[in-house]
């Protein structure tokens, strides 16, 4: 099954578990892609940290242009980048992209840019890109001061554009905040989709950690029962 994976905002670790996720399939003996559709910000050797990231993990010989079909100078809002850049994000080409990668392999994870909301056009959002190819979500959740409301308010917005949501993934990002396991059990009281891990604050660790980490989520996600509606198309 494929999966989008959101977060509840930028910096709240989505490559990291996206990639670590595609490792542990990929240690399984699955071909996997990790899709990065929009990606805003580039090093000075043009390149993205995120998309390079999922890149490595994906199986070998997929197209650069199918796992990340737009790739954007600014580091700011999708749509921002896309207008400084003089170009459009165009929804046939994302199409395209994901049906290649659906073709070409037998897992694919979606990682959106930012948070739910993020838009990619005037018009658009990321979250719409769940909904146009029908996929379930999983939410990454960075836990640090703030992460009760962001994660809640997330997981509602999901909810309300009729996705579903498959689990979430606390991820400390604050190595100072001395409240995360008291922020993690009250998200867990308050959401109806199970909490998949606990990510401890873990500075440099490198997706092949992250992949064992996360071997029993994987095989989690890779028992699930399609949702009603899902499909590897797009919506009509």
């Amino acid at each position: 099954m494929n999966y989008f994976i959101a977060g509840t905002d930028t910096g709240a670790g989505k490559t990291a578990v996206t990639a670590g996720l595609l490792g542990a399939w990929r240690s399984r003996g699955h071909r996997v892609a990790g899709m990065k559709p929009v990606a805003a910000g580039v090093d000075a050797a043009g390149h993205n940290e995120d998309v390079d990231a999922l890149a490595a993990v994906s199986a070998p010989e997929l197209p650069a242009a199918a796992l990340n079909p737009y790739l954007l100078p600014a580091p700011t809002s999708p749509h921002i980048a896309a207008r400084l850049a003089g170009r459009e994000i165009d929804f046939e080409r994302l199409d395209a992209a994901y049906a290649t990668l659906v073709a070409m392999t037998d897992r694919v994870l979606v990682e959106g840019a930012g948070g739910w909301r993020v838009p990619l056009t005037d018009t658009v959002l990321m979250s719409d890109l769940a909904r146009r190819w029908r996929l379930p979500v999983v939410l990454v959740a960075g836990i640090r001061l703030g992460a009760i409301n962001h994660t809640l308010l997330t997981v509602e917005a999901i909810e309300r554009d009729g996705c579903p949501l498959r689990g979430w993934i606390a991820n400390v990002v604050d190595s100072t905040y001395a409240y995360a396991d008291a922020t993690i059990d009250t998200l867990a009281a308050r959401i109806g989709p199970p909490c998949l891990a606990r990510l401890p604050f873990v500075p440099g660790l490198r997706p092949a950690g992250l992949a064992e980490r996360l071997t029993s989520v994987a095989l989690a996600l890779e028992d699930a029962t399609p949702p009603p509606g899902t499909s590897s198309r797009t919506a009509p």
